[in-house]
């Protein structure tokens, strides 16, 4: 990739068009076919970035239990997620309603808010299992199923002029918080939904739940979608194609205790739940919160536990080394390295690296990289859709690329 006419005839580029891997294209008769193809894996695996400093670590981060319409108790989903499931972090996020017919989260002493609080804390492992507060919130008009996540562990409920719904102000007052993550999900039902197409761009949340159980965000007519509506606006390019920047989370949303399993009671896509992936310094609710700020998310479909990866996916996407969820500036070179490195427990389908809202390139490898010389507007928004052989999908928080 060293010839001076690149930019004028290409768009992307591979390593294997590097000029040491031409020179030993080029290198003559060798008696050693096996060594010279040794050489050339080599030039073409030499842009890859190199193994992650940070750790990836997969959470339920939208379940409930009998604090309001759950069908278990506290102790339950914790001990279910933790120990069964086995994962490493998990978010228990009841109605602040409480359930129809059920007192609020915030009524009783202790409340069950209080209660919720204390038994987050008590089922962490330090190292090894860990706990975030949160909730969900209805927020009509704007979100009407929109879940808190907290920083601290005394947080306390976020109560507006009326109970189940929110004002601009109220919206706006949530947003500029540092404590707190919000991320809206059903956003393309009539009565869930939210308007990507016409609501102010700073009102659009940094998350959404691009997956739960069949419940597939990121464009109209998703594969992955099983419910029953959807409603043009709400979808994750809808607010991409705004402009707005926006990561992505996955939740089972289970109601019946099977947070983080596989439920063959239940059909394709349903039977598999929505998971969240981070990369995180460490396994801790700090390192947690921080990599979810950060937007370095992915989501995807939990699948079986039999094998090496319990069912997981664990989704690489750097652009000249940023991780996902960060605005990075076009070096001077016009160059962007893309790279992405995908590890779950059945073969990799398809991975295709979305641009701008279309599909730009598509592999049928767990693992690649190209280089792009394009810029096509003043930002750029690239992320990765990842296709399993059985069916199950993920998905990366976008890297932005500014002119």
């Amino acid at each position: 990739m060293e010839h001076k006419d690149r930019y004028t005839a290409k768009r992307y580029d591979t390593a294997n068009r590097l000029r040491a891997f031409t020179d030993i294209v080029y290198s003559g008769e060798s008696g050693d076919k096996n060594e010279l193809w040794k050489k050339l894996s080599e030039v073409n695996r030499s842009l890859d970035e190199s193994a992650p400093t940070l750790i990836p670590l997969t959470g339920e981060m939208h379940g409930h239990s009998n604090m309001s319409d759950g069908g278990v108790d506290v102790d339950t989903y914790f001990t279910n997620i933790r120990d069964i499931a086995k994962l490493d972090f998990a978010v228990l996020t009841d109605h602040d309603h409480g359930g129809v017919g059920r007192p609020e989260l915030w009524v009783g002493n202790p409340s069950k808010w209080d209660i919720i609080k204390k038994k987050a804390v008590e089922y962490r492992v330090p190292g090894k299992f860990s706990t975030l507060l949160g909730y969900e919130r209805d927020s009509y008009p704007f979100y009407n199923n929109m879940i808190l996540y907290f920083k601290n562990d005394d947080a306390e409920l976020f109560r507006g002029e009326h109970d189940g719904e929110i004002t601009e102000e109220e919206l706006r007052a949530l947003l500029s918080r540092d404590d707190v993550i919000v991320c809206p999900h059903d956003t393309y039902s009539l009565t869930s939904g939210a308007d990507f197409t016409t609501l102010p761009k700073e009102l659009i949340t940094p998350f959404i739940e691009v997956i739960s159980r069949g419940d597939a965000a990121e464009y109209m007519g998703n594969p992955a979608w099983d419910d029953a509506a959807m409603l043009e606006g709400g979808f994750w390019q809808d607010a991409l194609k705004r402009g707005a920047k926006v990561c992505v989370i996955g939740g089972s949303d289970d109601h019946g205790g099977m947070n983080g399993q596989v439920d063959d009671n239940q059909t394709y896509p349903v039977k598999f739940p929505g998971i969240t992936g981070v990369w995180a310094t460490e396994n801790s609710p700090e390192a947690i919160f921080s990599a979810l700020k950060a937007g370095r998310t992915y989501a995807y479909m939990l699948g079986y536990r039999d094998g090496d990866m319990q069912g997981r996916m664990v989704i690489d996407f750097r652009i000249n080394g940023h991780f996902m969820g960060e605005t990075i500036k076009r070096p001077e070179t016009n160059e962007l390295k893309i790279y992405y490195n995908v590890d779950a427990d059945v073969p990799v389908k398809k991975v295709t690296i979305v641009k701008n809202l279309r599909d730009a390139i598509v592999f049928r490898l767990k693992k690649e990289l190209v280089v792009d010389y394009k810029q096509e507007t003043e930002t750029d928004c690239y992320y990765l859709r990842v296709e399993l052989t059985d069916g199950r999908f993920g998905w990366s928080s976008p890297i932005w690329v500014e002119a």
